[in-house]
């Protein structure tokens, strides 16, 4: 089995910040015998996100995606997987009861921003994310499984290990 990671975010790119998610992956992965294939950082557009899942479904079998599922207006992933994958979209009740239980908590806003983050794509299977705001998605396409995580470092890694990893044998 090979697999890509692709780490999105332009924060990446101007060396903003340091790029340690496709690091941890990749150790990951390679601790569960799975061949990376390749990596790739690219800017936070629609254009950029389709061109390289495009590119790593020729190769990979599993792709990792990191970034670009936030609350912010630059955060476009989402966007751009709905498209890709051509799927509707519905609003995800539980995932809207859990944001604003999190903000409420803290005693912060609740946004149309963080609202947006419960429409999710019918065609994905959500993976829980008990640590931030922006669940992971997972899409089964023409054989391949594309996932989608959080860029923050602490959220990927928790929902690579209590959302993906556990259950990642039934798909491959």
């Amino acid at each position: 089995m090979k697999s890509s990671i692709i780490t999105i975010g332009d924060e990446i790119l101007i060396g903003q910040i340091v790029d340690t998610n496709s690091a941890w992956l990749g150790q990951q992965l390679t601790g569960l015998g799975i061949e990376i294939e390749s990596t790739y950082s690219i800017s936070d557009t629609e254009k950029a996100i389709i061109d390289t899942l495009d590119l790593a479904t020729q190769s990979s079998d599993l792709i990792l995606i990191t970034g670009g599922l936030g609350p912010t207006k630059d955060d476009v992933t989402k966007h751009a997987l709905i498209k890709y994958f051509d799927s509707d979209t519905y609003f995800d009740e539980a995932i809207y009861n859990r944001i604003a239980a999190y903000f409420t908590m803290r005693g912060l806003p609740f946004t149309d921003y963080l609202k947006e983050q419960c429409n999710m794509p019918q065609k994905a299977e959500i993976l829980a994310n008990n640590v931030g705001t922006a669940p992971g998605m997972l899409f089964q396409y023409k054989g391949k499984i594309i996932v989608s995580m959080p860029g923050v470092p602490h959220e990927m890694k928790w929902i690579f290990e209590k959302s993906l990893k556990p259950n990642l044998d039934k798909y491959l």
